[in-house]
């Protein structure tokens, strides 16, 4: 069954739909993604889902060797800890120097809009995670870009896709709840807007390391539930 695309170039339609595939972790970690599926399931021609997945592999969230089957990344524990400490010295970073000018980036308060929208629907629970990982990312690259070094808005560019995999995994899983972001995320606008570098740069690496606290916590309970029983019961749990 053929899937609907948003209307735009046809290779950009189909990035935009595997992305937020793989962000609602409906294309799960270690899942394969071949040319031949996504033309089938989009009614696409083979080089139109090659020049979605090639992008999709550039930005990190696809990965491939030579002559392989993409795949979705699956993380291990020290990934997660590497990466989101290198995501907070960044982005801490970042805000302090975006505070310097106090005014928050039109994009991030779109975004914060699109959540507090998304939290005013239907129940958490029901919401589709897709758009509300999408709408995280943007809030996060509108703030970083928006801050005066182009340099650091390039090395947060070299994280964004394993760090658009971990916000995935955060919201579909549903390790911290919306209205905790939300009010999270403003905390940081407001910080900006009150031109406080201090407290824009803590509230950055607070927000930061609570994710990533809360995808460990997932992370080792899965592991553990998927250990087999050392006590001879010969009952394993699933894993991720």
């Amino acid at each position: 069954m053929e899937e609907a695309l948003a209307v735009t170039t046809l290779p950009h339609a189909v990035y935009e739909a595997l992305r937020e595939s793989i962000l609602a972790q409906r294309e799960p970690p270690g899942a394969t993604v071949t040319e031949k599926a996504v033309a089938d399931r989009f009614g696409v021609a083979r080089p139109t889902a090659k020049a979605a997945l090639e992008r999709l592999v550039a930005e990190g969230l696809l990965r491939r060797s030579t002559h392989k089957t993409a795949r979705v990344p699956q993380l291990d524990r020290d990934d997660i800890v590497d990466l989101y400490a290198n995501r907070a010295v960044v982005e801490e970073a970042a805000l302090r120097l975006l505070a310097a000018a106090p005014r928050p980036p039109a994009a991030a308060v779109a975004a914060q809009r699109v959540l507090v929208a998304a939290a005013a629907g239907p129940s958490e629970s029901a919401v589709d995670t897709g758009p509300l990982a999408r709408a995280d990312i943007a809030f996060h690259r509108a703030l970083v870009e928006a801050q005066p070094s182009p340099r650091l808005a390039r090395l947060h560019s070299l994280l964004m896709g394993e760090i658009e995999l971990c916000t995935g995994q955060v919201l579909a899983h549903r390790l911290l709840a919306l209205d905790d972001v939300i009010a999270q995320h403003q905390g940081i606008l407001d910080a900006v807007a009150d031109g406080d570098a201090d407290r824009a740069g803590r509230l950055t690496r607070a927000h930061i390391e609570g994710a990533r606290d809360r995808l460990l916590g997932y992370f080792d309970s899965a592991r553990e539930t998927a250990l087999p029983d050392t006590d001879g019961g010969g009952q394993g749990g699933g894993g991720r």
